[in-house]
């Protein structure tokens, strides 16, 4: 892989869910205005840092990889 992972499971669970329930706040309950597809945005991000177990921002933060 060209990525070390370091979410955790638990981690990518919680993004997971986080992500998916942002991503439809945002298109459903705030109609698909501009906040509502900025929220959107958001809970993608965080849905693909859920399924690929991989975050850049905790990268440059300096959080460690996962030992596999």
């Amino acid at each position: 892989m060209w990525y070390r992972k370091n979410v955790g499971e638990r981690g990518r669970a919680a993004r997971l869910i986080g992500g998916g329930l942002m991503l439809i706040c945002g298109v459903v309950a705030l109609h698909a205005s501009p906040l509502g597809l900025l929220l959107s945005g958001a809970g993608m991000v965080t849905l693909v840092t859920g399924v690929f177990g991989y975050c850049p921002a905790c990268a440059v933060a300096g959080r460690e990889p996962l030992e596999e």
